[in-house]
């Protein structure tokens, strides 16, 4: 059959061609060679190789483990579907301060460790605190691998560094902590790569952004390196570097908002290739860091009323690197003054009338300008203050200049963190920041084509409100200026009177049980990190007894350096002091002492329901108990939206709010940032963004609208992560699989959802049960709230579930394989044929046909527990 699909004039076999050239060109660039290259498989039992195909070695009887000091290797408790078998599934783990010392060439090395925080050997995941240091550099100081994991929502971290080695010998230090009574210290693999100084100019000098003077950058001078971006193109491996193992990743997670401009590629049908200039060597950045850009858009008038922004949360008190990319690739950018604009960085101007045809032609001295790379530097001052600051990367059309085009363009962006004058380059773990507001950086994925179309207008309307919007921001930023300061003792602190002020306001006293501060540190014998169990967006939860020690409790101790702050905490109190339900958390109490916000809540032996999916060494689930978590938790949100006297939507459901007690029953909790629902003459709350990355509803986050259907989004975004036991967000995965529920709705469209379930559940789900758990999940993900169903409705197709799964077990029929069969759904509370399927209440008690008619008649409120 005659292929009649064209590109534009070209036809497919001509573009292959192109492509091939194309491709061609990319092979005849030069890569860097490097002297040396190691890469150790720490506690591997024997050598392998990686998904990339490159070889590791083990360092079991290798020359660079020292026995004089203890040490074990160790295989990891668990993996995920995500994390590559080398090196990650092994470890070397370090009870004392161990140093390998590996002999190399003098020069400039990156050095990459690899941090995998699961258990090894039975040990407990958070007593993972250590330090690492090589040579007279500190690179990490009293870290916490598995903190700083949940934090960015990273299955396994990879941390890079580059240091200039004197000697003959590169010595990397590990340091259990001092301050923790059961630190260990442990590292899954280190990769070590001879490299080019590349990250400094010619007289090792660069521009300080917003200061007349200059920074040095030489041999002494390390730098850790925490974004590199492919801008507006796809992830690029190590394997496709430029023979230095870098890994360049989407820009997408980072783009502020809505205004994600546009993206695009060299055009392959005018024959545009990429020609480095003679003062660039080719490994500065691979050829598809250059192929491929992002720019505002074909809009002038939207342009000039928006900035094209990025992200990057960084630690304080540090000075950055800030190397951005540039090439142009449009046919149509050929002369100068058609593209100009200015680049802020940190609120501050970096440069103006950036022109990248002129940097262009300046740096080739040839009559070519398309095509050909460029970059700038700059450094960055960071001042101390909170652990982490946003700096923020903001691109804005030159208007002085009067150029063809308001625009703006971006290739790439790598930014390095350099070492202080104590030559360390080691900052706080960062804290479990889930929530995201309008103000944050939004990386949510919509799930289908049709809402894609809303979000790409919604960028329109972005724009023209960004002036708007850096004004409210302004606005916060001088409100949050007011608020009391905390001081930095750790278990008193001396704040303003005032503080406890702010907390009496609006606060309804006596709902519940009020601790002193000397309470609360009893309990806690003084915040023991031993008794860490865990830390979320709001600061670190500890394991405590009161009353003598006759109650165990968790108790919630505010971070005063979190953005969750006194309204959180007095939402918190005021919604769990009027409501009580099986499925709900209980609240014991609260202090605000001193200036202190402490929740002190039920204990929950077992943690949070995604401490049992992955990123754990506890043993799975199986599959009916995870059937009868989500009905349990299903029950809580019910009650929330139709139990109590208002409507409460719950607004932050996700697997880490899902408790679970000593019986496994679930319990629905953190309630900082619910919201009393829509009164009967209103369908919807208007309020601003809140939620957590990958569970926020589409239609909330689009318009900024709420109903307790959002939370019904929230919940089946849950009940997809409790059968494909997987983060709902993970960049470590290609793009098309980075969010759960795009992958989730591709996989069901194509009639694959069994494939990408829990390895361990497979074999185990009866095909009804799997159908009536999938099917509902979906419903629930829908992109209108109107598709979705009640939460009511959702509890009894789950339990239904539930029975058709036990149906099968007591019928002894097998289960081994799913098959999915391709027709409409209609939820079970809908069908008409009620003889067809077993019955059962909100207990999982079955009942008649005609007993379940008249519930359903009357409109019985299915309350289990209630």
């Amino acid at each position: 059959m005659r292929n009649t699909h064209k590109f534009g004039r070209m036809t497919i076999p001509m573009l292959i061609i192109l492509y091939l050239a194309f491709t061609i060109h990319v092979t005849l660039a030069n890569n860097y060679v490097p002297t040396e290259k190691i890469l150790l498989n720490c506690g591997g039992a024997s050598n392998g190789s990686d998904t990339d195909g490159r070889k590791w070695t083990t360092d079991i009887g290798s020359k660079y483990l020292s026995t004089s000091r203890k040490t074990i290797a160790s295989q990891a408790a668990t993996q995920e579907p995500s994390v590559p078998q080398v090196p990650c599934m092994t470890a070397r783990v370090f009870y004392t301060n161990f140093t390998y010392k590996i002999p190399v060439v003098p020069g400039r090395k990156f050095v990459r460790l690899y941090f995998y925080p699961v258990s090894y050997a039975g040990l407990n995941v958070f007593d993972g605190i250590f330090s690492v240091t090589v040579g007279s550099y500190t690179l990490l100081n009293n870290f916490s691998a598995a903190q700083t994991a949940e934090a960015l929502n990273f299955a396994f971290l990879v941390k890079e560094y580059s240091v200039n080695v004197d000697g003959q010998t590169l010595d990397i230090s590990f340091i259990p902590s001092a301050k923790a009574p059961k630190a260990y210290a442990f590292v899954n693999g280190i990769e070590i790569v001879s490299m080019p100084d590349i990250y400094s100019s010619i007289d090792g000098t660069l521009k300080i952004v917003g200061q007349n003077s200059a920074f040095y950058i030489g041999n002494n001078t390390a730098l850790e390196n925490v974004y590199r971006l492919n801008v507006g193109g796809n992830h690029i491996p190590p394997s496709q570097d430029t023979g230095l193992d870098r890994t360049w990743y989407n820009d997408v997670p980072y783009v502020y908002g809505f205004a994600f401009g546009v993206t695009y590629s060299a055009d392959l049908d005018t024959n545009m290739t990429i020609q480095y200039p003679p003062s660039i060597p080719s490994y500065v950045a691979p050829i598809d860091v250059y192929a491929t850009a992002r720019s505002m858009g074909p809009n002038s008038q939207v342009n000039l009323n928006y900035n094209l922004t990025w992200i990057f949360s960084v630690d304080s008190g540090f000075a950055y690197l800030v190397r951005l990319h540039f090439c142009e690739i449009q046919v149509y950018m050929t002369m100068v003054n058609q593209r100009v604009f200015d680049i802020f960085l940190y609120n501050q101007t970096a440069e103006q009338g950036v022109d990248v045809i002129a940097l262009a032609r300046g740096e080739s001295g040839a009559d070519k300008q398309i095509g050909v790379p460029v970059y700038m530097d700059y450094v960055v001052l960071v001042p101390n203050g909170s652990p982490q600051q946003d700096l923020w990367l903001e691109l804005h059309p030159n208007v002085h200049t009067q150029p063809n085009y308001y625009d703006a363009i971006l290739n790439g962006v790598e930014i390095f963190k350099i070492n202080g004058t104590n030559g360390t380059l080691a900052g706080p773990n960062p804290i479990p920041a889930p929530r995201v507001d309008v103000f944050s950086p939004i990386s949510y994925i919509p799930s289908s084509g049709d809402y894609k179309t809303k979000i790409r207008k919604a960028i329109v309307i972005g724009g023209i409100c960004g002036g708007i919007i850096l004004a409210i921001v302004i606005g916060f930023f001088l409100i949050a200026a007011s608020h009391c300061q905390h001081g930095k003792n750790s278990s008193v602190r001396d704040v303003p009177s005032k503080c406890h002020q702010d907390l009496e306001q609006g606060f309804t006293k006596n709902l519940c049980r009020r601790f002193s501060f000397v309470e609360i540190t009893v309990a806690t014998k003084n915040f023991d990190e031993a008794l860490l169990l865990g830390v979320g967006g709001f600061g670190k939860v500890y394991r405590g007894e009161i009353d003598g020690g006759a109650t165990p409790v968790a108790i919630k101790r505010g971070n005063p350096l979190s953005d969750q702050g006194v309204h959180e905490f007095q939402t918190e109190i005021e919604i769990l002091s009027k409501v009580r339900h099986h499925h709900l958390v209980s609240l014991i109490g609260y202090c605000e002492d001193s200036c202190e916000m402490i929740l002190v809540y039920d204990y929950m032996a077992h943690g949070t329901l995604r401490e049992h999916l992955y990123k754990t060494p506890k043993s799975p689930l199986p599959w009916k108990q995870r059937l009868e978590i989500c009905i349990g938790a299903a029950h809580g949100l019910y009650y929330l939206h139709t139990g109590a006297k208002q409507t409460i939507i719950h607004r932050d459901v996700k697997t880490t709010n899902i408790l679970l007690d000593e019986k496994w029953v679930a319990k629905v909790s953190d309630f900082g940032l619910s919201k009393i629902g829509p009164t009967m003459d209103k369908t919807h709350v208007t309020t601003v963004v809140k939620g957590s990355y990958g569970y926020l509803d589409p239609e909330y986050l689009l318009l900024q609208q709420l109903t307790e259907k959002s939370d019904v989004y929230s919940f089946g975004v849950v009940l997809f992560e409790i059968i494909c036991a997987r983060p709902v967000l993970n960049r470590t995965l290609p793009e098309e699989q980075v969010s759960l529920v795009e992958w989730v709705a591709h996989c069901h469209e194509k009639g694959i959802l069994d494939q990408i379930i829990d390895p361990y559940l497979k074999g185990k789900i009866a095909p009804e049960c799997f159908k009536q758990f999938t099917e509902i999940a979906m419903k629930c993900v829908a992109d209108q709230s109107i598709d979705r169903p009640s939460m009511d409705e959702v509890t009894w197709n789950l339990e239904f579930s539930l029975q058709l799964q036990r149906n099968a077990e007591e019928s002894n029929e097998g289960i081994s394989e799913i098959h999915i069969k391709e027709e409409p759904f209609v939820p079970h509370k809908w069908r008409k044929n009620l003889d067809a399927s077993p019955s059962f209440d909100g207990c999982g008690h079955l009942f008649s046909q005609e007993v379940m008619s008249q519930k359903l008649n009357v409109g019985h409120l299915w309350t289990g527990f209630f």
